[in-house]
């Protein structure tokens, strides 16, 4: 996890701003694809606007200032109302992760030019480069598959209801394994109901991540296409 306070003020400064920005676009992604699909909800509710005060958790941000990790913030759908509940859920989640890769793609374009002519403030080329990554970060973040995270939301949508008839899952499965011959058996219920599991799956793993940083999943998880992707967009 990130640690914060081992920054200088003006780049936590800048890392704050950064956040809230990032936050209200990626919410305001959420919002206009649930909009799209027909789900009156965020327009209805005054969340279909990129102003991150709009959508903030202040709980969740002020953990993520003092601790490195938070729910920054959310919006509001129902999937009942879209034209296509699945789908339009799996675009909803997916659309705000794309909107800070988008955002990270922007700021990139960006950087390379400010890198190039060599006469922008230092201060100046740094924010970009810090909205890269952050950008970079909250994109592969959300589409890992734990609750309440976007990439929960989207396995759930691509989720089929029913995949396999009882008869079709291997005996020593259905005798040794019932939670994963249930999961067989109706994929999309069963991720649904393990929603507060893979909450509680993360929660630890968060943890982990500050007692046993040798033993960082999460970190493992998202470091290395971090690196490659910054890499490839930097230059």
């Amino acid at each position: 996890m990130l640690l914060l306070g081992s920054l200088s003020f003006e780049t936590l400064i800048m890392v704050v701003i950064i956040m809230l920005f990032s936050m209200g676009l990626h919410e305001y992604g959420h919002a206009l694809m649930a909009n799209w699909w027909g789900d009156p909800t965020p327009r209805s509710m005054g969340r279909l606007t990129p102003n991150p005060l709009v959508h903030i958790n202040w709980l969740g941000f002020a953990m993520f200032v003092l601790i490195g990790f938070g729910i920054l913030g959310s919006v509001p759908v129902q999937p009942r109302y879209m034209r296509d509940p699945r789908w339009g859920a799996f675009w909803t989640a997916f659309a705000g992760p794309l909107m800070n890769l988008a955002v990270a793609v922007a700021a990139a374009i960006l950087f390379r030019v400010a890198v190039n002519i060599e006469i922008l403030p230092p201060l100046f080329t740094q924010f970009i480069f810090l909205t890269i990554f952050f950008n970079l970060l909250l994109f592969l973040f959300n589409l890992l598959p734990f609750f309440p995270i976007d990439g929960w939301r989207m396995a759930l949508a691509l989720l089929p209801g029913v995949w396999l008839r009882r008869e079709q899952i291997p005996a020593f499965v259905r005798f040794n394994m019932p939670p994963l011959s249930r999961f067989l058996q109706n994929p999309a219920y069963k991720w649904q109901d393990w929603a507060q599991i893979s909450q509680a799956v993360l929660f630890v793993l968060i943890m982990m991540s500050f007692v046993l940083p040798s033993f960082n999943v999460l970190g493992a998880l998202i470091s290395g296409p971090l690196r490659g992707l910054m890499a490839f967009l930097t230059g």
